[in-house]
């Protein structure tokens, strides 16, 4: 799972999860009921689901070279809402 700001490796063939665990946002009793995921052009979000404490997200494609911050926000059982995000550097490995 992905902190704030982590920057992740990536191959531009490869199909990868990244993800967040939102527990120890959440308050005792606490689930996501929604999440929206920001992914800009130029990699492509394949898939994603979500659980009641965490998020994930399948990623492809990326030009290697190029950086992407891939954001997500959620919101709570409570109507709190909050984003997180992290960057992929797209390489050729």
């Amino acid at each position: 799972m992905a902190t704030q700001s982590q920057t992740f490796r990536k191959d531009p063939h490869a199909k990868l999860d990244y993800g967040f665990d939102w527990l120890d946002w959440l308050v005792s009793g606490e689930t996501i009921t929604d999440s929206t995921w920001t992914v800009p052009t130029g990699i492509t979000k394949v898939s994603d689901q979500r659980g009641d404490d965490s998020v994930i997200v399948w990623l492809s494609g990326g030009t290697a070279g190029e950086s992407y911050t891939i954001a997500c926000k959620v919101t709570t059982s409570d109507n709190r809402i909050d984003e997180r995000s992290f960057v992929v550097q797209v390489e050729n490995r």
